[in-house]
């Protein structure tokens, strides 16, 4: 890439705005490649309640990032910014565009700037504050995390119990929330030179746009997909905990009743696009918050002048 275009193109957005069509769109018109930054589509296995794109649509372009660990592995921010900067060179080592689209924010703050040097875990102070949520409960444990850390208790849900507990021990650790000190990170230095685009639409539309796909990954048999994932996986691996799959994964156990299932899932989804819309505020130098069809139109964003195409093979 020369020094002054981007040197890749990324797209943000809330569960359900778009974000494959759009990567997929403009990967076509600028000969690009998507690298993935969702958390869950990285899970071999995990496809219909991750909106994986579909194995049509991948072999039209090529992806990076889907299905590269099973499900009893961990893969965390760190090490997918690692895989990512892998991805990212080879795909601008043979001429391409590379295009990261993706609703993990975390995972997207770890490629675009880095993450911030937090202490090591202390295993003592970590069970301590384990055993202190457990017995707070989840609405209490996310009460008390919101009056030390407003920041961060905005991005975690109530029953995210791990990113809870490290909350509060690195606040114990530094004597600083962790809110405040990712924001702080976030004003340094970028890793890449990012076109930065984020999807958004009105809330009603958006509402019905996560009924609609609720309703059609259920209907694509999302429960027969849970049900195999157990036998071979157990409960307990990591994704199960992710929205959507720890619903039906819930009703599947007993401890959700089947007929409150769907709109179980339908409320778990909104509240995630609650806290993905609010981590969208923190991202610094976006070039534009737009619908995805917007994005997908040349004009009056003019892609092509923000990024450098591939040549002509």
């Amino acid at each position: 890439m020369n020094d002054s275009a981007d040197e890749l193109l990324v797209i943000y957005g809330p569960t359900a705005t778009g974000k494959t069509a759009a990567s997929i769109e403009l990967a076509q018109r600028l000969g690009g490649e998507v690298v993935s930054a969702d958390s869950v589509q990285v899970y071999r296995g995990f496809d219909i309640g991750s909106a994986k794109p579909s194995l049509e649509e991948r072999r039209g372009v090529v992806h990076h990032l889907i299905d590269v660990v099973d499900p009893d592995e961990n893969l965390d921010a760190q090490r997918y910014a690692d895989l990512a900067d892998v991805a990212i060179q080879d795909i601008q080592s043979r001429g391409r565009l590379p295009i990261v689209a993706g609703g993990t924010g975390l995972w997207l703050r770890a490629l675009l700037r880095g993450l911030v040097e937090l202490p090591a875990v202390d295993l003592e102070v970590r069970e301590r504050w384990e055993s202190q949520v457990r017995e707070w409960g989840p609405e209490r444990s996310h009460a008390e995390l919101d009056k030390v850390d407003p920041i961060t208790a905005k991005s975690v849900h109530q029953n995210d119990a791990l990113r809870i507990v490290r909350a509060l021990e690195v606040l114990e650790q530094t004597g600083r929330p962790l809110g405040e000190l990712r924001q702080e990170h976030a004003l340094g230095a970028p890793r890449y030179r990012a076109a930065i685009y984020v999807l958004a639409m009105d809330r009603t539309s958006h509402d019905e746009r996560i009924a609609f796909r609720t309703n059609a990954m259920f209907e694509a048999g999302w429960e027969d997909e849970v049900a195999l994932l157990r036998e071979r996986w157990g409960d307990s691996v990591r994704p199960f905990g992710s929205v959507g799959y720890r619903e039906v994964l819930a009703a599947q156990r007993g401890e959700l009743p089947r007929d409150e299932l769907h709109d179980a899932v339908r409320r778990s989804t909104r509240v995630y696009a609650r806290r993905q819309r609010t981590w969208a505020g923190s991202i610094p130098n976006v070039r534009a918050t737009l619908r995805a069809e917007d994005l997908m139109r040349d004009e009056p964003f003019a892609l092509k002048n923000t990024v450098k195409p591939a040549p002509a093979e």
